[in-house]
This record gives C-alpha cells, sequence and structure tokens, in this order.
C-alpha cells in the first residue's frame, strides 16, 4: 500500500520530532524529511528528484521563514501541497499564506484528531479549512456574480490591499485617504459580504477571484 509522503518543516526538533511520531502513528503516512528552515527546503526541493507529497510548514523560522518560503514554492513548485501549522494566528499571515497558495492554515494547539483530517482534507480535497480560522467566513461566502454586482472600484482596491500583510495605515496611506475612512470601507465590506473579519474579506476575495494569486 502506498505512504504518503511528508516533510516537516520547522525550526524547533522537539516538537518536529514529537510530530513525526504521531504521523507515523497514522496509517499511509510516512516523514520523509525533517528541515529546520526554508533556506534548507529550498535547496531540498531544488535537488530532490522525487518531492513530498505534503509540506508541513511552520511560519516563523530562522534564515528564511514561512512567508518567504511560501513565496518561493508558489513561484517555483506551484502544485506542491502545503499545509501551515504555526503558532502565529494573526489574520494577516493567515491571508498571506493563503493568499500565496497554502492549502489549510492551522494552529499547533490543534487535536491529533483534528490534525489527522486536515492533512487527509488536503491531500484528498485539495484544502482544508479549520473552524478556528475559517469554516465559519467560508459558509457565509456569496457567490461570484454577487460580488460583480455589490462592490464598487474603490472598494476592490481596498479588498485587494486587504490580501497584504500591509497594516490598514498602510493601506489608508497607499490609498491617499485617512484611517477614518479606510474603517468606513472596512465596516462598509463587512456588511455587504457578510464576514466579521479581515481573514473573511481575503477569503471572500480569493474564492471570488478578485486578487491576483
Amino acid at each position: 500500500m502506498k505512504k504518503y509522503k511528508i516533510v516537516i518543516v520547522d525550526d524547533h526538533l522537539l516538537f518536529s520530532n514529537s510530530l513525526k511520531k504521531l504521523i507515523e502513528g497514522f496509517a499511509d503516512y510516512e516523514v520523509t524529511k525533517q528541515i529546520g528552515n526554508g533556506k534548507d527546503l529550498v535547496e531540498y526541493l531544488s535537488t530532490e528528484s522525487n518531492p513530498p507529497d505534503l509540506i508541513l510548514l511552520d511560519v516563523k523560522m530562522p534564515m528564511m521563514g514561512g512567508k518567504a518560503t511560501m513565496d518561493w514554492i508558489s513561484n517555483h513548485h506551484p502544485s506542491l501541497k502545503v499545509l501551515v501549522l504555526s503558532m502565529d494566528d494573526e489574520e494577516s499571515t493567515i491571508i498571506y499564506m493563503l493568499r500565496k497558495g497554502a492549502k489549510g492554515y492551522i494552529l499547533k494547539d490543534i487535536d491529533p484528531v483534528a490534525f489527522k483530517e486536515a492533512i487527509e482534507n488536503v491531500l484528498h480535497k485539495g484544502f482544508y479549512h479549520s473552524e478556528r480560522v475559517n469554516a465559519v467566513l467560508l459558509g457565509e461566502i456569496h457567490k461570484p456574480e454577487e460580488a460583480e454586482a455589490q462592490l464598487n472600484k474603490r472598494e476592490r482596491v481596498f479588498l485587494d490591499k486587504v490580501c497584504s500583510d500591509k497594516t490598514y495605515k498602510e493601506i489608508a496611506s497607499e490609498m491617499f485617504l485617512s484611517p477614518k475612512t479606510i474603517d468606513g470601507y472596512r465596516a462598509t465590506l463587512f456588511k455587504k459580504l457578510n464576514v466579521k473579519s479581515r481573514v473573511g474579506l481575503a477569503l471572500y476575495a480569493i474564492k471570488n477571484g478578485l486578487v491576483e494569486l
């Protein structure tokens, strides 16, 4: 029976070793490589002729962190399936990783059963949306044609910038608007799109093709 090959990219060796034991306790999976940072992953993928089925990627690592690593994967191996596993629950980080092509984003305090479900979903369905991060938000997303009818040009520009790691203050500066006006855009879109957070706005934009990935 085929075993799915998984690579762990995390600089905390104790966590990485524990994760390896957990994964290999599941049927059909094996950890073929443990890597401590993005730079070493780039070197590995650049020479590996048989890439893994799944990469478990941390965000905060030395030398080359998760964001830069996800950028590289997106440009050089876009078909690789990446599941982010991190302690970083910042909305801007979650948005960035999803926009760059990560198939899911889960936190390290996830239950082992849910963790196994996340792996299975990414491998067999192509994505995993955890309840803690975005499942409820995804359920509130409208159809693409509704987005076309509802959003004006300035709202689209704002929505595109929301899908970056820029702060709202930085977005206001780039759009030559006051922070108060930006707060108004945000509140209006929350109501129009029936979402409750920046993650919800980003997921709506990504799902409906309103931003370039």
